[in-house]
């Protein structure tokens, strides 16, 4: 086996073992905070803790004391809306002359904290509940490395830019880096009131407070680029961020349960994918994931808005159009750019303008361009927008072309990938760790590679692709893309099935040979439909059977194999978008309890990690009784196509789909698994329309019922 090979520059270090498995974040925007459950930033760790703007840390420590002691921590939470943290603290027992002068827990202090347009907020509010007046003196020490996200992944530079002198001034200080790139970057602490004292590391309060007495003290930490704006207050930042919130929510349903646990997990999902979509730049759409990918990613905001769509369409428009802006027209080697080609990522720090790395705008996907004709497609099926398909027709066409000549380079049918980069992305399907793909003995394989997913996902564009151009009177291209597809399919059935196995291959390499291996990536075959009917329970079977299955969910490849490695990014680990993907393909196959058993997996596992989030990935080890999930110690979280996992298999399981322009909303078979009994979904949205549903599981099947009819829209149950 290859070793060598399998080494990438973009490998996220972990040099240490984590401080604290359960950091807390908050986003808004470019702007995202990961730090402890005191609400501190400290260097330790895996020392991915920090505020961070526009892909550069601006402040790497941020650590509170009294007395010149770290606080006892009592409790400490992200509210579910996502938008507000809080800690609360008190004081350990203050010593004096070798006596107890201030008993622990006298002092309680109330720390909250929020982000807002580039700045964090944060109040501190102190209450004396002991019987004496007593004084209290505390401390903030702070530090800014302006370290790229890159650097903080565990990249090295040659040379970085200039940090600069320190600003104080009586209640601010300021603290900034001049880039190689010629762009100042600065972070400003401002307090209010002023702090007893303040220099270029610590910021010191002192207050005098009587018995029951109480204060508090505000502060603002700003990121900025280029020229500074003004910051409002923190209350009014906070009704601003909250009211941006609110409305952000209420275009989402909401989705509850009889099983609480279930619906915790629904409304915690929905939040985090509204948190990964609010205040960024590029309207309703939701960046990747805290903290490696807090930005536009074309795979991920496909497969977020895909899940999402039966919620809320607004973000499908929105990643719709920002990619069709986006697509690249020409051929670029170094940005793996070709003309129809979708965008892959896009960053702006300092190290992507250096062009350190690649990522500025980069085109290193080879399945993001089909993904974006099979977003239109069920765009158009949800709401039948026929205005915005003219709109999106020519970046449509242009996406099927790059499908049949740039993305099928040797002519065989199949779309395929090899890098034109030296500093891109080796492997350019989902699974982009170098070792992902390879043969049943464990060799890699060699290029151009034809992912086994990536020719469903360039079946399902074509079949898209035919609807629309059918609905834009384009009978012609159709009838063409609609014969395209079968012989697409027809020749995948050919060259990929291994019967011995009872899976698809998981590629063929660049000399056609299959790599006889089982994955997950077979699934996709049966979310986008080219599966043969006959193959896909067999299918289904190999991915639910032990190898496969650990008991959470379907990991990406199968136990037994030559690279399989339960801690491992991709080669035996389980991301809940891949699962939700694959029970959505069940169910389209008419395998609903399969689809089921993903979801009540899924739901066990929110329900061992913090928030009820889904992380980006665990690891694939074997379920334990009584234990959750182990955690993979570098995966985002919040994590936006995690998020919307869950939304999509319950979607699945129910055979939802939602006919704007008809105003119909079609149940296909119902189900519900039986760790869910009832389901009520408020405030459904068709055509304008709203109403509320409530479902209800009698035994093998489930009753769809209306608390107060609307005559605006038809239920259909099938």
């Amino acid at each position: 086996m290859d070793q060598v090979s399998v080494a990438q520059p973009y490998y996220i270090a972990s040099r240490t073992s984590p401080a604290d498995a359960r950091s807390c974040v908050l986003k808004y925007g470019k702007t995202f905070a990961i730090f402890d459950h005191y609400g501190d930033i400290e260097p330790i760790g895996m020392g991915e803790e920090g505020i961070f703007h526009l892909g550069m840390r601006h402040l790497s420590k941020f650590v509170f004391h009294m007395w010149q002691e770290r606080p006892l921590l009592l409790s400490s939470t992200i509210k579910a809306d996502n938008c507000f943290f809080t800690a609360d603290l008190a004081n350990v027992d203050v010593w004096q002359g070798g006596r107890i002068v201030i008993p622990r827990g006298t002092l309680h202090v109330l720390r909250s904290k929020f982000l807002y347009d580039g700045v964090c907020h944060e109040q501190f509010k102190l209450r004396n509940f002991g019987a004496q007046e007593i004084y209290v003196p505390l401390q903030l020490q702070f530090e800014a490395d302006f370290a790229d996200i890159f650097e903080v992944r565990g990249m090295q530079r040659k040379k970085r830019g200039r940090t600069l002198d320190p600003r104080v001034l009586h209640g601010s200080v300021s603290l900034a880096y001049e880039g190689l790139d010629g762009e100042l970057r600065e972070s400003c602490i401002a307090c209010q009131p002023a702090p007893f004292q303040n220099s270029a590391k610590e910021i010191c309060f002192e207050f005098t407070l009587g018995p029951g007495k109480e204060t508090e003290f505000e502060m603002a930490i700003s990121c900025s680029s280029g020229k500074r704006k003004s910051v409002p207050g923190y209350s009014g930042a906070l009704q601003q961020i909250q009211d941006e919130l609110n409305t952000s929510l209420e275009k989402f349903p909401q989705v509850s349960s009889s099983n609480s646990r279930f619906t915790d997990w629904m409304k915690r999902s929905t939040a985090d994918v509204v948190m990964m979509t609010i205040g960024n730049p590029e309207k309703n759409y939701p960046y990747a994931g805290v903290p490696w990918f807090s930005t536009v990613f074309g795979r991920d905001g496909i497969v977020t808005a895909l899940q999402t769509l039966w919620m809320n369409p607004e973000l499908a428009k929105g990643v719709l159009e920002f990619l069709g802006d986006t697509q690249a027209i020409e051929v670029n080697p170094e940005m793996e750019a070709e003309p129809g080609k979708i965008l892959h990522e896009m960053r702006s720090s300092e190290m992507a303008v250096l062009k350190e790395i690649p990522f500025g705008r980069y085109y290193g996907s080879v399945d993001a361009t089909p993904l974006f004709v099979m977003l239109a497609g069920a765009y158009f099926e949800r709401t039948g927008n026929l205005k915005f398909m003219e709109y999106l027709w020519p970046h449509i066409e242009l996406a099927l072309r790059w499908i049949d000549e740039y993305g099928d380079m040797d002519g065989d049918g199949f779309v395929e990938y090899s890098p034109h980069s030296k500093k891109g992305l080796v492997q350019q399907g989902w699974k982009d760790s170098n070792d992902s793909v390879f043969h049943a003995d464990g060799s890699l394989a060699a290029p151009p590679i034809a992912l086994c997913e990536v020719q469903g996902y360039a079946y399902a564009a074509k079949i898209a692709g035919s609807r629309i151009a059918m609905a834009l009177n384009r009978q012609q291209q159709a009838k063409e893309l609609e014969g395209s597809a079968q012989k697409l399919r027809h020749r995948f059935l050919e060259a990929f099935w291994l019967p011995e196995l009872s899976t698809y291959a998981l590629a063929l390499d660049g000399k056609k040979r299959p790599c006889q291996v089982k994955t997950s990536n077979a699934g996709h075959s049966l979310f986008t439909g080219i599966a043969d009917p006959e193959h896909a329970s067999l299918l289904a079977h190999t991915l639910l059977d032990k190898p496969s299955f650990n008991g959470w969910g379907i990991r990406t490849v199968a136990l037994g194999e030559a690279r399989y490695n339960p801690l491992s990014y991709h080669n035996g680990s389980v991301w809940p978008h891949d699962n939700g993907l694959i029970a959505a393909g069940f169910a389209r196959y008419g395998l609903k309890t399969m689809a089921g058993k993903v979801l009540l997996g899924l739901l066990d596992a929110s329900n061992h990690v913090e928030l009820y989030r889904l992380p980006e990935l665990f690891c694939g080890l074997e379920r334990r009784a009584g234990e959750g999930p182990t955690l993979y110690p570098v995966a985002c979280s919040p994590q936006a196509w995690s998020a919307g996992a869950g939304l999509m298999v319950l979607q699945a399981c129910l055979g939802l789909r939602i006919d704007d322009m008809h105003k119909k909303i079609i149940f296909d078979k119902p189900y519900l698994p039986h760790g869910l009994r009832q389901l009520a979904i408020k405030d459904m949205q068709c055509g304008g329309a709203h109403i509320d549903l409530l479902l209800e599981r009698e035994a093998d099947s489930v009753s769809v019922n209306i608390p107060e009819k609307n005559k605006d829209i038809e239920i259909v149950i099938r």
